[in-house]
């Protein structure tokens, strides 16, 4: 009985150390190297468009960057989100302002 009680001993020791892993040193991290962005001061008018933008459009899908299409690509999509979106035309022309201002 002592032996049996010795053995389980031993080998939950022997679990237990091998189970603990000391989590290795993170080097420290490299300073991020960033790019200069044009950034535009956003009018009220802008401001009010961007605002629309993201809480339009952002209830039915991700937004996508304005620059990753062009102009002439944001027309058609635009107007073929407004009435999905309930936006008017007055919205929906802001919301465009703000697009085009980020191109």
């Amino acid at each position: 009985m002592k032996l049996r009680i010795l053995t389980l001993t031993a080998v939950t020791l022997l679990l237990v150390s091998c189970g603990t892993k000391k989590a290795a040193e993170v080097a420290p991290a490299a300073p991020a190297v960033t790019e200069t962005v044009k950034t535009t001061e956003l009018t009220p008018a802008l401001a009010e468009g961007k605002n629309l933008y993201e809480n339009s459009c952002a209830r039915c899908h991700k937004l996508y960057d304005p620059k990753k299409f062009s102009q002439e690509d944001w027309k058609p999509i635009l107007v073929r989100m407004q009435k999905k979106a309930k936006v008017d035309d007055t919205q929906i022309a802001l919301i465009s302002n703000y697009i085009t201002s980020q191109l």
